[in-house]
């Protein structure tokens, strides 16, 4: 792992989990889903599309983006029975195989409750999804905050920070007298759009290199890993209580 930025004094308090790409390793099922919809509603799928108008960002965001690009412009209401209905494709789907779920999951919890630290997960998948997989995948109960695609609208989606912040606001509402802020935050992101949420929710974030190359997660995130089983959570709850600047053209390995 390395470091990337620094970044100021203050204790490590919560870790804040992304949830697709770093939980589970479920993008390709999101795009063949939201294809899926596309066809249904008479409209030409392209892949591309899909990925780009969707990797890191929610399914609203996502939905309505690919529909106004293509000239259809669909009600709240409209757009909240396609998302059901992606969501309802999504549990039938994951309920007929092993749960994709991303080697060094199981550890990153254990790691975090021993050390005390709140967990929660901010993605802007919908919550039916979300929830039914964590329950799978034996976390639900460990998370004192979860934060969806349901809680926002399309504009507080990823990039935006909005839902970093109300995760903290959520914690903070959970336990009172944790005094959390963003510095006492991490961040555990594998998207641009996910990085840049966390960094303008001012989160330190480490990235993870699940689903873009290794030099271009380590150009933004304030350290990176390969992937999520390098992450060493006594190394950074040392360096958040002692923090060694390090110089963002300088590489130190954990």
């Amino acid at each position: 792992m390395t470091s990337a930025n620094s970044h100021s004094h203050a204790s490590l308090k919560a870790l804040l989990l992304d949830f697709n790409g770093i939980i589970i390793n479920d993008e390709s099922l999101h795009c063949q889903l939201l294809e899926q919809l596309l066809l249904e509603e008479n409209l030409r799928p392209n892949r591309e599309d899909v990925a780009a108008a969707c990797l890191g960002r929610s399914d609203r965001a996502c939905l309505t983006n690919l529909l106004g690009s293509r000239g259809r412009v669909v009600s709240d209401d409209y757009l909240d029975t396609l998302l059901a209905k992606k969501s309802q494709r999504y549990i039938e789907a994951m309920s007929q195989q092993d749960l994709p779920l991303y080697p060094g999951l199981d550890d990153l919890v254990f790691q975090g409750r021993a050390a005390q630290l709140k967990l929660a997960v901010v993605t802007g998948t919908m919550q039916t999804e979300v929830a039914w997989v964590l329950r799978q995948a034996g976390i639900y109960d460990h998370l004192s905050a979860l934060v969806c695609g349901d809680d926002l609208p399309a504009t507080g989606s990823k990039p935006a920070p909005d839902g970093y912040l109300l995760a903290i606001e959520r914690l903070n509402q959970a336990h009172p007298g944790l005094n959390l802020t963003p510095a006492h935050c991490l961040a555990i992101e594998d998207s641009f759009a996910g990085i840049e949420a966390a960094k303008r929710a001012q989160v330190p974030v480490a990235g993870v290199a699940h689903t873009y190359p290794y030099q271009m997660i380590h150009r933004r995130a304030d350290w990176v890993v390969d992937n999520l089983s390098e992450l060493d959570l006594d190394w950074l709850r040392d360096y958040y209580a002692n923090p060694r600047p390090t110089p963002s053209s300088v590489s130190s390995v954990w």
